[in-house]
């Protein structure tokens, strides 16, 4: 961990003299693993990694934010099945819920039952999921694997542990939760199931379905220590043309179907993109405001000489449902100056237009 960098040929050659090749080799990757670990982990530095364990385990706050649930409901035990680095069963056991955590993996059971022994908890035992011997009145969390050798996979024949697990799962009479990938297919949600999307600070890193809770699709926010959460209120915002406020809804509100209900009293630029406008500042955590400064046709030529007039140096340019690759765009307008501006390029009822915006703050009071 001293080394500048664990990944270079001199920390390889530095390390291999004293240790020899496999222990420098094994050593100088959990030390790589572990600085990619601390965007994730408050204490990445004290546990055990794989590549596969690292991408696909949840952050602090979601994984806490889960546990917590379960301590809600009453469970008092979870086999996390396919635990992988074992962090959503350390953070059962921090919430003072007994786990049992299984994974396929030999190796990944190592650096999971080492993370575990951090909380006091664990080890962690080989085997496959489909395998254990889950007691009825334990509650069941998996996450499954959605790689292949060819990269993420949507094809549930792929999942690991399969599908048809956490299908049987999720219509048991278990407290059962299923982590997987905010992407999630919409024909593949069951039935009587509440999918809730996550965004941990404006990043949506999951959707988690949950079986013994009200059917239907909602947005979890997790933002400074604070948990909110967005349930359907059946809102229609209607369509309007743009008025003196522009909101773009947290990631979680849109893939839940929320936009209506991100942002109360507003109305959609269009009916198919989820931009919504208001003419007076309306105060939301679930969507980032922007004051219209300018509303400008959409062409490079028309924007090449307005960001060139204004002295634009900083440009943040933001798009959806519009063929436009923004950094290419940038290029093309070539900003310099000191001034700085967003550009929202939006469908609106009037056509597609380029908006001037600023960040807008709270409203006084």
């Amino acid at each position: 961990m001293r080394e500048p960098d664990p990944s270079s040929l001199g920390a390889a050659t530095r390390l291999r003299a004293d240790f020899g090749p496999d222990d420098a080799a094994w050593a100088l990757t959990q030390a790589a693993l572990r600085r990619r670990a601390r965007v994730k982990f408050a204490r990445a530095n004290e546990m055990l990694f794989t590549p596969d364990g690292l991408e696909q385990a949840s952050r602090d706050a979601v994984r806490i934010w889960r546990a917590g649930r379960f301590r809600e409901a009453g469970v008092g035990e979870v086999w996390d099945l396919g635990c992988g680095i074992g962090a959503d069963a350390m953070a059962f056991a921090e919430a003072g819920v007994g786990v049992h955590a299984v994974d396929a993996d030999p190796d990944t059971v190592e650096a999971a039952s080492w993370n575990l022994a951090l909380t006091g908890a664990g080890p962690a035992s080989v085997g496959r999921a489909e395998d254990a011997d889950v007691p009825l009145n334990a509650g069941v969390f998996l996450d499954p694997a959605r790689r292949t050798a060819r990269g993420r996979t949507w094809n549930v024949a792929d999942f690991t542990p399969p599908w048809s697990l956490v299908l049987d799962q999720l219509a048991s009479d278990r407290f059962v939760c299923v982590k997987l990938g905010p992407g999630l297919p919409k024909e593949l949600i069951p039935g009587g199931v509440r999918a809730t999307w996550v965004s941990d600070g404006g990043d949506v890193v999951e959707v988690s379905l949950w079986n013994r809770q009200p059917e239907g699709r909602t947005a979890v926010l997790l933002r400074d220590g604070e948990t909110l959460e967005l349930e359907p209120a059946g809102a229609d915002p209607g369509v309007a043309p743009l008025g003196r406020f522009l909101y773009e809804p947290d990631g979680a509100a849109i893939r839940a179907g929320l936009v209506g209900e991100s942002v109360p009293g507003a109305w959609l630029l269009d009916p198919h993109v989820a931009y919504l406008s208001s003419d007076e500042s309306i105060d939301t955590p679930w969507a980032t405001r922007f004051e219209v400064v300018e509303v400008l046709d959409y062409s490079v030529k028309v924007l090449k000489s307005y960001v060139r007039e204004h002295g634009i140096g900083t440009l943040e340019i933001k798009k959806r449902a519009i063929e436009v690759d923004p950094a290419a765009l940038r290029r093309e307008l070539k900003p310099k100056g000191k001034a700085s501006a967003t550009i929202i390029i939006a469908r609106t009822v009037g056509g597609t237009r380029a908006i001037v915006a600023r960040r807008a703050l709270p409203p006084a009071g």
